[in-house]
């Protein structure tokens, strides 16, 4: 992070890299719940990781933004 508190491309990097294994790996586990019917039995904590998916991805997409906002600054 520099002196403004912004991050750099290789950080915003890191980050959006981390935020694609959680996006995956809560992929794979919607997966299993669906093969094995557990969304039908446990609705509410298929629907968290539903909502796991989509804060990730607009996280992801912030810090892609900010990876190019950045260009020049590094």
């Amino acid at each position: 992070m520099n002196h403004e508190g912004l991050m750099n491309q290789s950080e915003c990097q890191q980050v959006i890299d981390e935020l694609d294994v959680v996006i995956n790996d809560t992929r794979e586990l919607m997966k299993r719940f669906e093969v094995t019917g557990m969304e039908n039995e446990m609705p509410d904590d298929y629907a968290k990781l539903e909502l796991m998916i989509s804060e990730a991805l607009k996280q992801q997409r912030h810090y892609t933004q900010e990876m190019l906002d950045t260009t020049g600054r590094d």
